[in-house]
């Protein structure tokens, strides 16, 4: 899917890809609850619901490959952040559902967004310290 941007620039590529993540997800039918979702152990690029649900998804936009596969950008210590932050989210809100890692690879190209989400991208078993 691609979304329509008329610029990217330095200052808002990132934002403008969580926006075109979001877009994204909303059509897959994920309710999104929270956007930058800022907590002690970490912060959240999208806090959604996808059936019953929770997703944590973390959103990394590129404009080339001169800096890796966005799915790569998202090492252990990335994982182990992540995990921890939706574990603290789940606590603080006293959700009890089961809880799932995507990646959204959002791709800026010709003054416009693809996405690509990798579901299920990783197990935060034993992750969190």
């Amino acid at each position: 899917m691609s979304e329509q941007h008329p610029r990217h620039d330095s200052s808002t590529i990132g934002r403008d890809g969580e926006d075109a993540a979001a877009l994204f997800l909303k059509a897959q039918g994920y309710v999104i609850f929270e956007r930058n979702c800022r907590l002690s152990s970490g912060e959240i690029d999208i806090v959604a619901q996808d059936g019953g649900c929770l997703v944590v998804v973390e959103v990394k936009t590129r404009r080339g490959s001169q800096f890796g596969s966005p799915f790569e950008a998202v090492d252990t210590r990335k994982q182990r952040r992540l995990a921890a932050a939706a574990l603290e989210y789940m606590a603080e809100r006293n959700l009890d559902m089961p809880l799932r890692f995507d990646v959204a690879a959002v791709f800026a190209e010709n003054n416009a967004f693809r996405v690509e989400l990798l579901r299920n991208a990783f197990d935060c078993e034993g992750m969190a310290s």
